[in-house]
């Protein structure tokens, strides 16, 4: 499949997921133009604000793969991502994203994440999300744990 072929697929599942009851958002994770796993925004159905389009083919092509590095894949989403998915792609190490819609186009509808790209800028004291440091010298020891074990599978 082309580029557009697998943009007009995360288009599509958008269009069809809005009238099956999700958000207007699909996405296509796809190695060598085959379609490895696709995903959409089911938040509001599945009562999960983590139910976002992207991670949902994420974790839908990590299953079908059976590996959380998805090297080699690239993702068709209907919109730019929010900052959890694109966090999300990142982690994923996605090859390449492609996208419909833009931010702003998503914030006209109603979909603006631009207060969340805000307070990332801010120190933690300074965000609306009241936080705290408690408990570090006893958090510190999965870290020195996860530090010392040899065997680990590093990510």
């Amino acid at each position: 499949m082309t580029k557009e072929d697998l943009m007009r697929k995360a288009i599509e599942l958008s269009i069809r997921n809005v009238a099956e009851g999700g958000g207007p958002f699909g996405a296509v994770i796809a190695r060598n133009g085959e379609i490895v796993a696709t995903g959409v925004n089911r938040v509001t159905p599945d009562c999960d604000p983590t139910a976002h389009a992207e991670v949902s083919a994420i974790r839908a092509a990590a299953k079908v793969l059976g590996t959380f590095d998805l090297s080699g894949c690239e993702i068709y989403t209907s919109c730019e991502p929010c900052p959890m998915c694109l966090g999300a792609i990142y982690w994923a190490h996605l090859d390449c994203m492609y996208y419909g819609n833009n931010k702003h186009d998503a914030a006209a509808i109603g979909f603006d994440d631009a207060f969340i790209y805000e307070e990332l800028d801010l120190k933690p004291a300074d965000r609306k999300l009241k936080s705290e440091v408690l408990l570090p010298e006893e958090a510190i020891q999965a870290f020195k744990d996860w530090e010392a074990k040899e065997d680990k599978t590093e990510y």
